[in-house]
């Protein structure tokens, strides 16, 4: 990766705004202004550029250890910085599970290693994420990877006392526990979304209420419990509503969406291509509509990939045996503009905001999510807005190719990410 003393990145547009010129000093921006002193630096002409704050990613697969066959660390990492990112955070469905103390420190130091972004794992909720017995909380928070995001993401913890003895342990550190809203017995069998184009096709369906029933449940025992709560990648417009009720109420409550659930549709599936197969399912456009709306105002808190990478093998098959998940970080800023800049539902400011500065606070990840000002850490990433590309998996930094935008067109490039002043991507590739 490329080092420099000095960088200078002159006439950005901060946030989208009015150009400015940006100063890193070692890991640090030294100052912000107009006409900045260049000597000693290297300067990249950024006229046109957009700045914004290093993305942080509340919701990552990256496979290891266990499934290197998927991803790395490594590998995962390098997409990351690939797609604006300084900062992921890696969910515990790794094998063997990061249910313990030591399995999300190796994830922590593999971390360290790689040096293309910060990983922050999350731990487990329950042991094995089997549902049956709480994992250990403390001791992975008390852990040199500081975990305070517990989820069981991949499976939900569908026995309330479970979920509220959780919620109930994670409120001495100031945790939060993160819901993967499904409720199993409602979705045996599932395929897709339940609804006309599944009656259509035949493929078993996975009902909005399996969501919503959950998310229910969860805000009511975040309220009695005085705890926290987070939704994870909320896909319904009816589990919009329930969050935004939760909120109204002054509940502790944070919830995520998707780039390709505020994008694409169930109509998709009826290609029966596996890549339009995740969890959740890709749902109706008033869905997408709704979660578009929600981001915008704010009743969403923030976007997470929910990168999950697959084997060509687990993918390049009959749909109902096809894996669910879609790889995403590469391509998530680039979905955010043509969703929600480029529809006037969001501004660069916005965007920094849903994909930087309230991701970090939901986790409390030291040192990511800050402001572009003097003295804040140089997690930085700059974004040509007016490039316009087809997506090419073949040029993807992660080792796993399921995107649903092959070969679409999408607006947006990331050309520099800094990790603390060093450059992890200069000119869209990586350092």
């Amino acid at each position: 990766m490329t080092a420099h003393t000095k960088t200078l990145i002159r006439g950005a547009r901060l946030l989208g705004g009015e150009p400015q010129d940006v100063l890193i000093d070692g890991e640090t921006v030294a100052a912000v202004g107009t006409g900045l002193d260049a000597e000693g630096a290297r300067v990249i002409e950024a006229g046109g550029l957009v700045l914004l704050p290093g993305l942080v990613d509340l919701h990552t697969h990256l496979r290891e250890p266990g499934r290197e066959d998927s991803e790395t660390v490594l590998t995962g990492t390098r997409a990351a910085a690939a797609g604006g990112y300084t900062a992921v955070h890696a969910m515990a469905n790794t094998f063997p599970v990061a249910d313990t103390a030591g399995v999300v420190e190796q994830v922590w130091r593999l971390g360290k290693e790689s040096g293309y972004c910060d990983v922050q794992p999350i731990g487990a909720v329950t042991v094995g994420l089997e549902g049956k017995h709480l994992a250990e909380l403390g001791a992975m928070h008390d852990s040199a990877a500081n975990v305070r995001v517990f989820s069981d993401d991949g499976k939900c913890v569908d026995d309330a006392v479970i979920m509220r003895r959780a919620l109930e342990y994670v409120k001495a550190f100031d945790g939060v526990v993160a819901q993967h809203a499904q409720e199993p017995r409602l979705t045996e069998g599932a395929q897709m979304n339940e609804g006309v184009v599944s009656a259509e096709l035949g493929l078993g369906g996975w009902p909005a209420v399996a969501e919503e029933s959950i998310i229910a449940r969860d805000v009511l025992l975040a309220a009695h419990v005085g705890s926290r709560v987070h939704i994870c990648h909320l896909s319904t417009a009816g589990s919009v509503e329930i969050v935004r009720w939760a909120k109204s109420k002054g509940w502790n409550v944070t919830a995520e969406v998707t780039p390709h659930h505020l994008l694409l549709t169930d109509e998709l599936v009826r290609t029966y291509n596996p890549v339009y197969k995740v969890n959740p399912p890709l749902r109706t456009e008033a869905d997408v509509l709704a979660l578009r709306a929600a981001l915008a105002d704010g009743t969403i808190d923030c976007v997470a990939t929910d990168h999950a990478p697959h084997p060509h093998e687990d993918k390049d098959c009959e749909w109902p045996a096809a894996a669910m998940g879609m790889v995403g970080l590469e391509t998530a800023l680039s979905v955010v503009q043509q969703t929600m800049v480029d529809t006037g539902l969001l501004d660069w400011a916005g965007v920094a905001d849903r994909m930087s500065s309230r991701p970090a606070a939901i986790s409390g990840i030291a040192g990511q999510g800050r402001p572009v000002a003097a003295g804040e850490p140089a997690n930085l990433t700059l974004v040509d807005p007016d490039y316009r590309g087809d997506v090419d998996p073949a040029g993807f930094a992660s080792r796993s190719r399921n995107t649903p935008y092959e070969g679409r067109e999408l607006p947006g490039r990331v050309t520099h990410t800094f990790l603390r002043g060093r450059a992890t991507v200069v000119d869209g590739k990586l350092a």
